[in-house]
């Protein structure tokens, strides 16, 4: 740091948010891009999350990546709340930690560890931070990559939970695999992404198993209300396919949405 300015390497940005100051990839093609040209990310599902998220509140987030939706959350719990964010990518991990030692946000705590089905170890391949990549886009497994702590949900013991946010790029299952005893205990919210055809299926009939009822939540990146006011959508037509999925005891519906009565329900587009 020189006369007050942060010196940042040239693969690393700084931008203000509409939650606080974020550090990202400059070379990341989508919450990178987003930090930088509006100041938000994926706001839509913030917006939803405000219908369920109080104050004092606990969240888990599974794919957390530089904290794009990380510091609204932790903003909805407060202080006297509690957000346990995993992120298993190293460099991507690093770069949410200062994120939220930036905001100083020391009710959030951010795990490299990535949750399954099982507790072990698992590898992630490498992505060297400098590139331009989709750093959110990495899936998890296989014979390459360095190694990271796989724990379940379930290993947690957690004594309240309100939601669990899951993206994890097509392990979204395993997770919930890994979870079942703290669904059934605590009956969180539930918001998972689910945009692998090919794993749609077994997803959906997992969570409708558990006893819960689930609609399709579709998030375009761009939104026109971002703080920036930037008006050019440079994202055009991309949106984020989610699933909301809520206790069906409780008596919760999601105005709006179209809800999926079936495993082989296909998406709203």
């Amino acid at each position: 740091m020189t006369g007050g300015t942060l010196n940042l390497p040239p693969y690393l940005g700084m931008a203000p948010t509409r939650y606080g100051t974020m550090l990202f990839p400059v070379g990341d093609i989508w919450v990178g891009r987003s930090i930088a040209t509006y100041g938000e990310y994926s706001e839509g599902e913030t917006a939803l999350f405000r219908q369920f998220v109080r104050a004092g509140d606990t969240v888990v987030e599974a794919g957390a990546n530089i904290g794009g939706l990380t510091l609204p959350l932790a903003g909805l719990v407060g202080a006297g709340g509690r957000v346990l964010a995993f992120e298993a990518q190293r460099s991507i991990h690093a770069v949410l930690s200062a994120n939220l030692l930036l905001n100083g946000l020391r009710h959030v705590w951010a795990e490299r560890v990535a949750l399954g089905g099982t507790v072990g170890s698992i590898k992630v391949p490498y992505l060297d931070i400098s590139h331009v990549e989709n750093f959110g886009g990495l899936s998890l497994g296989g014979e390459v990559g360095e190694d990271c702590p796989l724990r379940t949900l379930d290993s947690y013991n957690l004594a309240a939970l309100k939601l669990i946010k899951v993206d994890v790029e097509g392990a979204e299952s395993e997770v919930i695999d890994g979870a079942r005893e703290t669904i059934g205990r605590l009956r969180p919210v539930l918001y998972v992404e689910n945009d692998r055809k090919e794993k749609s299926a077994a997803l959906i009939a997992r969570i409708l198993d558990l006893g819960y009822r689930l609609w399709w939540h579709v998030v375009p990146l761009y939104s026109p209300h971002n703080p920036r006011g930037n008006a050019e959508n440079v994202f055009g037509n991309t949106s984020s396919l989610n699933m909301a999925c809520l206790p069906r005891e409780s008596g919760m519906v999601l105005g709006g949405g179209m809800e999926i009565l079936s495993p082989d329900a296909p998406p709203p587009f």
